[in-house]
C-alpha cells in the first residue's frame, strides 16, 4: 500500500509497534539505520508480536543508500516533521507513497526534506507538548493515507457482527 520510512529510529517498542502496524495495513516498513537499538531485539519482536516474521523489513545500512536507490521516487516522499504548517489530511497520498518519520530525538534530517519540501506534513498539536510518540504518529498518517486510498485497500474478509 506504502512505504513507511524511519529514519534511525532510538526506540525498539515504537519500532516493533510500528512494524505490527505495517502488517496490518499492508505496508511496506522500510528501516535506516543507525538505530538506537539491535534488530534482533527481543523487545522488538515482543512489542510486534507475532506480526514480526510476517513484515519482512527493508532494512538500510544508512539514508545514502536508501536516497541511491529510492530517489526516483523523490516526488511522491513526505516528510512527517513539526517544522511545517501543511497539515497531513491536506496531503494528496497515492498509493506506494514513501512515508518518512524521523529518529525519536531529533526527526529527520533537513537535507532530506530538501528533497521535496512542499511535501513536508505535520499533525495538529497544541502548543502543551513538544511532539507525539513516533508510533502513534506513523498511524495517524498512515490511516488517514488509506482512507484517501481506501478503494485500493484490501479488507480482511471476515467481518464481526454483533
Amino acid at each position: 500500500m506504502f512505504n513507511i520510512v524511519l529514519v534511525n529510529p532510538q526506540i525498539h517498542t515504537n519500532t516493533g509497534s510500528i512494524g505490527r502496524m505495517c502488517v496490518n495495513s499492508g505496508c511496506k516498513l522500510h528501516i535506516i539505520k543507525p538505530l538506537g537499538f539491535e534488530i534482533d531485539d527481543k523487545h522488538l519482536r515482543r512489542a510486534g508480536l507475532d506480526y514480526w516474521a510476517k513484515l519482512d523489513p527493508k532494512i538500510w545500512d544508512s539514508l545514502e543508500q536508501f536516497l541511491s536507490i529510492n530517489t526516483k521516487f523523490k516526488d511522491r516522499f513526505f516528510f512527517a516533521t513539526t517544522k511545517t504548517n501543511q497539515l497531513y489530511f491536506n496531503a494528496k497520498f497515492q498509493k506506494g507513497d514513501f512515508i518518512f518519520f524521523g529518529s525519536e530525538t531529533s526527526g529527520l534530517p533537513l537535507d532530506l526534506m530538501r528533497l521535496n519540501k512542499e511535501n513536508r506534513i505535520t499533525i495538529p498539536m497544541t502548543n502543551d507538548g513538544r511532539s507525539l510518540n513516533l508510533a502513534t504518529s506513523v498511524g495517524i498518517v498512515t490511516y488517514e493515507a488509506i482512507r484517501q486510498n481506501i478503494d485500493e485497500f484490501d479488507f480482511r474478509d471476515e467481518i464481526c457482527e454483533f
